[in-house]
């Protein structure tokens, strides 16, 4: 999913231009809106692979300069970061789902920001019509 969001800030001169976003906005919510569904097993935050040395003097890992790879899901839950670790053999999985989720958060994000700038653009048109009425 593309997260280029669609951010413009004009000046209200020229009419053309403004509907020409608005128009774009409107069709872009529209595409997101069609294509964005909650996966039901995303996950939120960052898979993220750590090397670490164990406590055994004997092992390999102390000899390593890496130590052992050791992948870790970091996310954030009831105000507080969460660290959890993630078995190698479910990286791959938890990779996927990690995916899934950020995705439907950067749809989100940018509907949420699409609406934002449709609510200024309104405004703005408002606002430049009644000064118009005013003037006449």
């Amino acid at each position: 999913m593309s997260c280029d969001l669609l951010y413009h800030y004009v000046n209200m001169k020229t009419p053309t231009t403004v509907a020409a976003i608005t128009r774009a906005l409107h069709a872009r919510r529209q595409q997101l809106l069609a294509t964005l569904a909650l996966p039901p097993d995303g996950l939120p935050g960052s898979l993220a692979l750590s090397h670490r040395r164990c406590g055994s003097p004997t092992c390999h890992c102390h000899a390593d300069e890496q130590g052992h790879p050791s992948w870790t899901l970091t996310f954030m839950a009831e105000g507080g970061k969460r660290v959890t670790h993630v078995p190698s053999d479910a990286v791959d999985a938890v990779r996927r789902r990690v995916e899934e989720g950020n995705a439907f958060k950067s749809g989100v994000a940018e509907v949420l920001a699409i609406n934002a700038q449709l609510m200024v653009l309104g405004r703005q048109a408002r606002t430049r019509r009644a000064s118009r009425a005013a003037g006449r």
